[in-house]
């Protein structure tokens, strides 16, 4: 029995882990005033009919801290990628040289900074409802596992376990979001 309680405790923390995981490379992605080249992470192009993220089309780097260029491995594609950075709406303006593509990363604006404050208040509290699920789905084996043979006082031991697991796993997304908040907000 304590192995079926060990197991449904680690499985809580993998679901809660892989949450917090996906909110820190989501808040990556948020351009904060200076060259990220994980803006073109999301940014799907057409490639031979299939999206494709604009990484595995172009290679992209950050020449200075204001500006990301893309040298894209086909020429053809630097019309499509172009296009993708515009309907995009990162607030970067795309310009070719017919070689490569560059973005110049303007000042963020005090709209833009709360603006995207707010869209990482959002991710953390969908990341939070994937932690709380965990949680809940947690209680719900233990609850079973004790209709099926559990002694009461190891299921009570693993929920509180798991309650544990869900406050330390908010907390960090809490964190993470007060990190981004604090870089967003620095000019």
């Amino acid at each position: 029995m304590i192995t079926k309680a060990k197991e449904i405790l680690n499985g809580a923390k993998d679901k809660m882990s892989a949450a917090t995981t996906h909110l820190d490379e989501e808040l990556k992605t948020y351009r904060a005033g200076k060259a990220n080249p994980m803006v073109f992470n999301n940014v799907m192009v057409d490639y031979y009919g299939s999206p494709t993220p604009i990484p595995q089309v172009a290679s992209v780097t950050t020449p200075d801290a204001k500006t990301l260029m893309l040298q894209p491995w086909e020429k053809k594609m630097i019309p499509v990628i172009e296009k993708a950075i515009i309907d995009a709406n990162l607030g970067l303006t795309p310009s070719n040289n017919g070689e490569s593509i560059r973005c110049t990363v303007p000042a963020l604006t005090e709209d833009r900074r709360k603006e995207l404050i707010k869209k990482a208040k959002a991710a953390a509290e969908n990341a939070k409802v994937s932690i709380r699920n965990a949680r809940r789905d947690a209680i719900e084996h233990l609850k079973k596992a004790q209709k099926d043979g559990m002694p009461e006082d190891m299921q009570k031991e693993y929920e509180q376990l798991v309650q544990k697991e869900t406050d330390a796993f908010a907390k960090k997304a809490d964190e993470l979001v007060t990190a981004k908040e604090k870089e967003i907000m620095t000019v």
